[in-house]
């Protein structure tokens, strides 16, 4: 999912921080980035939270900022 590395690189975090943020091998978070793998259902939530994104972002069904847009009206 290129739309995780936009999203990490947007927010400042390196894939090792993003990997131990979630519990997980740095290896895995390169392997969403780049070979088309998905994260696991239970990693959803607190990935979007890292990401400061809502779960919808990160499929691409909505523009990157749109939490921070909802959250400032």
């Amino acid at each position: 999912m290129e739309t995780i590395k936009q999203l990490r690189e947007s927010v400042g975090l390196s894939q090792d921080s993003l990997a131990k943020g979630l519990g997980v091998d740095r290896s895995t978070v390169a392997k969403w980035e780049t070979s088309g793998v998905y994260p696991r259902g239970d990693k959803i939530p607190e990935l979007a939270k890292l990401l400061r994104c809502t779960i919808d972002a990160l499929y691409g069904r909505e523009p990157f900022g749109a939490e921070d847009k909802d959250t400032r009206e």
